[in-house]
């Protein structure tokens, strides 16, 4: 069994932008999956700031869990766009 873990490696191009998941790597350890995610995906300067996580530490939704997990609260209307009138102007939102 090998000693590398595998790390999720998301990029930031400028402050005002979110971190983008890239790619993946694989390393012994924390400090070493930041070398190898700066050299495999920030080669020619791209990216102000660099996450790696490991990837037994993502916790993600199950595709069956979909409907309750992203389906609109009804009792919240003030979420909906249809609780607010619409300008004259607008024709479609």
């Amino acid at each position: 069994m090998s000693a590398f873990r595998l790390y999720e490696v998301f990029v930031r191009a400028h402050h005002a932008a979110g971190h983008q998941h890239v790619g993946s790597v694989r390393a012994a350890g924390d400090e070493e999956a930041l070398l190898h995610a700066r050299d495999l995906y920030t080669r020619r300067g791209e990216g102000e700031s660099l996450w790696v996580v490991r990837a037994d530490a993502v916790v993600a939704s199950e595709p069956g869990a979909r409907a309750a997990l992203f389906a609109p609260a009804a009792s919240k209307t003030y979420r909906h766009p249809t609780a607010f009138p619409l300008h004259r102007g607008v024709k479609n939102m």
